[in-house]
């Protein structure tokens, strides 16, 4: 299974970035850096730099089609580079609406929301988004962990950097037990419309 992270240049939350890495390196599945540039990445421990990643995958010359899931990190700065470029924000729309599931933490909702895929969904993120979540559509929870299963694709969400250890357990398992896990060849798989939500854990 490839899995693509996607992060702006600059402003990924480090920790945000290298646990969930780690947590599909661990599945044996095969994560994949995505950006905007090619080069490399710089993260960041809150405000202040930490290390640079290389890039592996720049968007447009890679879509959707090439991976089978999405994992958006969060910073404050980085889903707010990402939701003012259109490249990544169909990037991120592609996922969804080919049923491709999708796992964001913390401030990478802000990325949802430009691509308008929350609409109808129940979701969580770092509290200070709640408002524009629900503007775009979504229901908003406090929860550690959400996973919205409603038709295209699955979404797993969480509010910040405490609540890591539950969202990579969620979206592995999610990853895992949907078509994304027959790999990239498995197109467009949408499944049945469902309102069933649940909470579970470079």
């Amino acid at each position: 299974m490839r899995v693509a992270f996607l992060v702006a240049p600059e402003g990924v939350e480090q920790i945000e970035l290298e646990r969930p890495w780690q947590a599909v390196v661990d599945q044996g599945w095969q994560p994949r850096l995505v950006s905007t540039d090619s080069g490399e990445v710089q993260a960041f421990h809150h405000l202040d730099k930490a290390d640079t990643f290389p890039v592996d995958d720049v968007v447009g010359a890679a879509g959707p089609g090439d991976y089978d899931a999405l994992v958006l990190p969060g910073g404050v700065a980085n889903p707010d580079a990402l939701r003012m470029d259109e490249g990544a924000v169909d990037f991120v729309r592609g996922f969804l609406r080919t049923g491709r599931p999708v796992a964001a933490i913390c401030h990478a909702a802000w990325t949802l929301v430009e691509a308008d895929v929350v609409r109808d969904r129940t979701v969580t993120s770092w509290p200070s988004l709640a408002t524009d979540l629900r503007n775009a559509g979504a229901t908003w929870v406090d929860e550690e962990v959400r996973v919205c299963r409603a038709a295209p694709g699955t979404l797993v969400t969480s509010r910040r950097p405490d609540d890591l250890d539950a969202f990579c357990t969620a979206f592995v398992k999610e990853f895992g037990a949907g078509p994304a896990a027959a790999g990239p060849s498995a197109e467009g798989a949408s499944g049945e419309e469902s309102s069933a939500e649940e909470s579970p854990g470079p």
